[in-house]
């Protein structure tokens, strides 16, 4: 075999490893590619894409959503009930202003939430909205992601950056969740999707 020639074969075979390497960490939904796994800090445990899917409104794709956990579980109570670390990450599709995410995050916490629950989270809702508010917007390719940290609570991303202080409490970072896989989420299909029981858009 000419030097030539087994070079072109190395190249093809990095090439086939790279392509696989890329498949096996990465997850494509409506033409966005989530990470199989994460880690919320250096030293933390690796979290596991659990499911993701397509948040739609009418006719408008507005955002991919994908639930990262330490272990995959397949309802919504055992999410709930999961201890450790979590993320729901959201790569957005359409530019929204702040207040159209505060209003569908207060719309998503009603829903699932009573008035007394409500009534006792208002400071952190009311912390949640001023991090959002601050941010002014996010543009079409930007990500947000809801962390669940254990030592400090609930950290908000924008871009990898961190915004704001974490909101304190394990209660609120479920109340969080439960906007996209609480009994009335905003949107059933996007819930099984996140759950992995519905196949991906």
């Amino acid at each position: 075999m000419s030097g030539l020639m087994r070079v072109g074969m190395a190249v093809v075979l990095a090439l086939c490893v790279a392509f696989t390497c890329a498949a096996a960490q990465a997850a494509e939904v409506a033409g966005v590619l989530l990470a199989d796994r994460v880690r919320l800090t250096d030293d933390g445990p690796e979290l596991f894409l659990n499911g993701a899917g397509l948040r739609t409104k009418v006719i408008f794709k507005i955002y991919v959503a994908g639930l990262y956990l330490p272990e995959k579980k397949p309802t919504a109570a055992e999410v709930l009930a999961l201890k450790g670390p979590k993320r729901v990450l959201l790569m957005i599709l359409r530019e929204l202003s702040a207040e159209q995410l505060v209003e569908a995050l207060h719309d998503g916490l009603k829903f699932n939430a009573s008035p007394d629950e409500l009534a006792r989270m208002k400071p952190q809702i009311a912390a949640l909205d001023s991090i959002m508010l601050a941010a002014k917007k996010v543009d079409k390719g930007n990500s947000i992601a809801f962390d669940y940290l254990p030592a400090s609570g609930t950290r908000i991303t924008i871009n990898g950056e961190v915004k704001g202080a974490p909101i304190p409490g394990e209660d609120f970072y479920k109340a969080v969740l439960k906007i996209w896989i609480g009994e009335q989420p905003v949107e059933l299909t996007l819930r099984d999707a996140m759950l992995g029981v519905a196949p991906q858009h």
